[in-house]
């Protein structure tokens, strides 16, 4: 049997061959120095399983592309670092559209008792019923279906100006009903990033 510890190269050719064998001693010998380092970049021992966790199987998914002058531990460390700054930068933004519905609830919930956010959302959705035809078809495409200015237009065959002019008579409106309110409620009443 083939000494995968002091052969580095064996292990990265038993590896590109497709060897369980040579991927079960790898997991085996890196698996804990792996979640270790993982868990010192991120404090969160679920999140540094999940990140040694996806290293291993991108190893193998992508095993063909694999080089024999790797060294086999240094690749590992390196690839456990660049899964934790994607992880990171993931948070990041969620962390950010979290904020931002946190702010429109807030902004929402600022009103005196009698306005419930329920009665918000059900204003905006009467006045968006309520919309010229045209109007709130366009508004619609853009913040239910999530479609660009540019999608829309040539969707609908007509310019970017119009559907520019349409969604901004939208807003114009349901302002003049719900007042500064209006981003918030359209925020939790879509989606979170199309508002």
């Amino acid at each position: 049997m083939v000494d995968y510890l002091t052969d580095n190269a064996a292990l990265i050719q038993g590896l590109k061959n497709g060897k369980t064998e040579a991927y079960t001693f790898l997991v085996e010998q890196y698996n804990q120095k792996l979640c270790v380092y993982a868990f010192s970049l991120s404090q969160d021992h679920n999140l540094a399983q999940d990140i040694v966790q996806n290293v291993f199987i991108r190893v193998w998914q992508q095993r063909h592309k694999l080089k024999s002058e790797f060294a086999v531990q240094g690749f590992l460390y390196k690839s456990v670092y660049n899964e934790f700054i994607d992880q990171y930068r993931k948070m990041k933004s969620t962390t950010a559209i979290e904020k931002k519905y946190i702010e429109a609830l807030d902004a929402i919930l600022e009103e005196d008792d009698k306005t419930t956010v329920e009665r918000l959302i059900a204003m905006v959705k009467a006045e968006i019923e309520h919309l010229p035809p045209k109007c709130k078809r366009t508004f619609l495409l853009s913040k239910q279906e999530g479609l660009t200015n540019i999608e829309i237009a040539e969707y609908l065959s007509v310019s970017i100006k119009t559907v520019e002019a349409q969604i901004t008579k939208a807003f114009s409106i349901i302002r003049k009903k719900i007042g500064d309110k209006t981003n918030g409620v359209l925020f939790l009443l879509f989606d979170l990033r199309k508002v």
